[in-house]
């Protein structure tokens, strides 16, 4: 009787230690998966978002804004490591100063995602709500092709905000406000 060997499952510690493979992924279960290269609108508006977010964060010295698909751990065993856009982590969550190269345990407050056209809502919204679980306050989907944001809250509230209407997040970020159109300006 012939036995097949079990799949070994990365845990996120593993993965965040591999050297770079060269193409975008994430591990989803314990499992390494890839996604198309982004394009470049997407990573123009992503920058658009670091900028404005750093902008705003750096001289109140309120906490770290992450870019390029930093790794967040969303579930363990098996373990997730997603790939966030743009994240705020403030400095209660994670210390002041600089980062570790790997992964940690620590979930940012703020995580934005942006639409790409092959983005399908069903695995959109997996992936929203695996951020919410993990204990992220705030998820935005940005749409450019909508010129929207949809803002997911940990309170299991959502809203649509248009074009014209202003971005808020009392709760982490004070007084900071922004035009949703800023964002693909």
């Amino acid at each position: 009787m012939a036995t097949v060997a079990a799949e070994s499952l990365l845990t996120a510690e593993e993965y965040c230690q591999r050297p770079d493979s060269g193409y975008p992924e994430e591990l989803v279960r314990g499992r390494v998966v890839r996604f198309g290269q982004p394009s470049r609108r997407h990573g123009q508006i992503c920058v658009t978002i670091s900028y404005i977010l750093r902008s705003y964060v750096k001289p109140r010295d309120l906490g770290h804004v992450l870019s390029n698909d930093s790794g967040v751990i969303t579930e363990r065993n098996p373990d997730t490591v997603r790939g966030a856009d743009v994240a705020f982590y403030s400095y209660a969550r994670l210390a002041k100063g600089p980062l570790p190269a790997t992964c940690g345990p620590e979930v940012p407050e703020l995580i934005f995602e942006v639409l790409s056209p092959s983005d399908r809502w069903p695995k959109v919204l997996a992936k929203v709500a695996e951020y919410l679980e993990a204990g992220v306050s705030f998820v935005v989907v940005l749409d450019d092709e909508r010129r929207s944001a949809q803002v997911f809250g940990a309170d299991r509230t959502s809203r649509i905000l248009s074009a014209d209407d202003e971005l808020t997040f009392p709760e982490i970020l004070g007084d900071f406000r922004v035009a949703v159109r800023q964002f693909f300006d």
